[in-house]
């Protein structure tokens, strides 16, 4: 009796223990949600993110548990709500309003409020007037929705200082991350992605707790490998490992995915760890080639001791050079895939 009962309370534990899985959305509300229980200070600002739920349902139940003084339905003028965001996060009343744009690409509409009010007046302010807010939502790539739609603001946003830049790629990211991003004092350039927002992923119970905030500025090794680097973020990173998966049982290749998570700061000792681990690298992203991430990336590599560790030129897979087609069968040559991954890697080996 006593060997069943230890059986299981053995059962029991284990599977406790077995990671849950969690949507990307929900991943993000339970963020805010728990934010919010936290510190008062925290509000959600933005076009239908109360009675609607959110347009993606990311902030779905907060209104009726927070109330419409801390979760605020906007009328359609970023520059407006973005400006009254960055206002209250002026205050000096201990306030972190979370500005919550439909897409990035209307964030266009308030990159004054982002750029020249968000990012740079602790700076010209010699220090004493600070931003804690984040500006969120989803960036890159999409389906069906065309070039005003479909953009990533990540090599726009990472280049401007004063701003921190996340970019999550998993349910794990999107929680640890967001609330690191709540709790940074500086302005938060959070870029979620609305084809992830139905994905769900495994997350731990230690990513789960309350208290779990990911470090800013740190990269995550999401599979080791030893032949080649292949350094990714946001929706790349899923391509990434697909592509890594069949490098691996149909050539033998084994790849070493990066998820840069912060774009700024980079994780350069991340980046040139790996580098000079595998002699190879390959970088991933949705945007456009020209002042890429991915050229950040590799001059960053050709500016450290880690260039005479490369055996072969770096390469880039990125998105076409020019605006998303609207036709299904152009978006889906537009966009990257494994496969664009794939060439690239066979090619730098000589495959």
């Amino acid at each position: 009796m006593f060997r069943i009962a230890r059986s299981a309370a053995r059962t029991l534990t284990t599977s406790a223990r077995t990671p849950k899985q969690v949507f990307v959305r929900d991943a993000l509300n339970m963020a805010m949600d728990e934010e919010m229980e936290r510190d008062e200070g925290v509000v959600l600002i933005g076009e239908e993110v109360a009675q609607y739920d959110g347009a993606y349902k990311v902030s779905r139940g907060l209104l009726g548990k927070y109330g419409e003084n801390r979760v605020i339905d906007t009328p359609i003028t970023e520059m407006g709500f973005a400006g009254m965001a960055v206002g209250a996060a002026f205050g000096g009343r201990g306030m972190k309003p979370i500005c919550e744009f439909m897409t990035f690409n209307f964030s266009m509409q308030a990159i004054d409020q982002v750029v020249n009010s968000a990012a740079k007046t602790l700076y010209m302010s010699a220090g004493r007037c600070e931003c804690p807010m984040v500006f969120r939502g989803p960036n890159g790539a999409a389906l069906g929705v065309a070039a005003q739609h479909s953009q990533c603001f990540a090599a726009w946003y990472s280049s401007v200082p004063g701003l921190v830049v996340m970019a999550p790629y998993s349910s794990e990211d999107c929680k640890a991350m967001l609330k690191a991003a709540i709790r940074d004092p500086n302005p938060v350039v959070f870029l979620e992605n609305e084809i992830l927002y139905g994905r769900a992923f495994e997350v731990s119970d230690e990513v789960m707790d309350k208290n779990y905030v990911a470090e800013v500025g740190k990269a995550k090794i999401e599979k080791e490998g030893s032949d080649v680097s292949i350094i990714s973020f946001g929706y790349g990173v899923g391509i990434s490992l697909e592509a890594a998966e069949v490098l691996q049982q149909q050539h033998g290749i084994n790849c070493e995915v990066v998820n840069l998570r912060t774009l700024r700061p980079l994780d350069t000792e991340a980046i040139i760890k790996s580098v000079k681990k595998t002699n190879h690298l390959v970088t991933v992203e949705t945007g456009w080639p020209q002042c890429g991430i991915g050229a950040e990336i590799i001059t960053t590599v050709m500016e450290s001791d880690a260039f005479d560790y490369l055996d072969a030129p770096c390469n880039r897979v990125t998105g076409a050079d020019l605006p998303m087609p609207y036709a299904k069968n152009m978006e889906d040559e537009a966009n990257i895939k494994a496969s664009d991954i794939i060439t690239s890697v066979l090619k730098m080996k000589n495959l």
